[in-house]
């Protein structure tokens, strides 16, 4: 209090001179119009600036939600169109059939939004740790893609995390074949640029160019058929020279993962089981 008073005692002047300014312009913009109206103009500009600042921001911090929301629309659309490619030709005279398979495509998976906590591309067995575990229903061998295409395959999972095999890793093994041709081969990264990988035991007789689109098979339950993979960057005979070696450009950008999507066939348990039963199951 008394370093308060102090205060005071010592800027006595210019706190006057304050208090009378501020009465002064309160007078001056309240009994004339024109001042009034020019003061309320600037303040209404100032106050529009201030407030489109605001929401840039805000739009800013909500680039995160709003991109999750895309990287989910697009899995769903790469899907359906894939499916819907390959079916509509069968169903073209009967709109009925059309919109129940427009229903189904989507049913026959499960998909689940996972985000990346942690990812390596300079080793030769790189992984990618997920914010989502078992007990949000993820599993090993379950598919991961983004929105650009495939990522990876779930190695292993705990109650919250779960780690997933990369294909930039030398030990993935991925079922893909060439889009436009379905010649089929193994998408495999034997290390060097995270931007390209290989695809392995394409035949000879195999009918492909370079630009063409390699996309999964659908020969296995991890992957539905049509996920992208990427694209024909260059070819090679393979060391036994009875098959080409493809060089394939990802879509993926690794170094940039964030939000991914993990997938699952409805029927993939079925599957799993009935092949060990029979001794096919790794």
């Amino acid at each position: 209090m008394h370093n308060l008073l102090n205060f005071l005692l010592k800027y006595n002047y210019w706190l006057l001179f304050v208090v009378l300014q501020v009465i002064s312009l309160t007078l001056l913009f309240r009994f004339n119009s024109y001042q009034g109206s020019v003061f309320f103009s600037s303040a209404n500009y100032v106050s529009g600036v201030v407030y489109s600042c605001a929401a840039n921001i805000t739009g800013y911090f909500g680039l995160r939600s709003v991109n999750r929301d895309l990287v989910q629309r697009n899995v769903e659309l790469e899907m359906l169109v894939e499916q819907m490619s390959k079916r509509l030709a069968h169903y073209t005279a009967d709109t009925v059939d059309i919109s129940r398979l427009q229903r189904e495509v989507l049913d026959e998976y499960v998909i689940y939004p996972a985000t990346v906590v942690n990812n390596s591309i300079t080793r030769s067995e790189n992984y990618i740790t997920l914010d989502r575990g078992t007990s949000d229903g993820i599993r090993p061998d379950m598919g991961v893609i983004c929105g650009n295409g495939v990522v990876g395959i779930i190695y292993k999972a705990s109650a919250h995390y779960s780690v997933v095999l990369s294909a930039l890793n030398a030990r993935s093994n991925i079922s893909c074949k060439i889009k436009r041709t379905d010649y089929f081969g193994s998408l495999f990264w034997n290390g060097g640029s995270p931007k390209y990988a290989f695809v392995k035991d394409m035949p000879r007789h195999s009918a492909f160019s370079l630009g063409d689109t390699v996309v999964t098979s659908g020969h296995s339950s991890v992957f539905p058929e049509g996920i992208p993979i990427g694209v024909v960057d260059d070819m090679s005979d393979s060391h036994d020279g009875l098959s080409y070696r493809l060089k394939v450009k990802l879509f993926t950008d690794f170094a940039r993962l964030n939000d991914v999507r993990v997938i699952a066939s409805s029927g993939m348990e079925e599957l799993d089981r009935l092949e060990e039963s029979i001794g096919m199951a790794d």
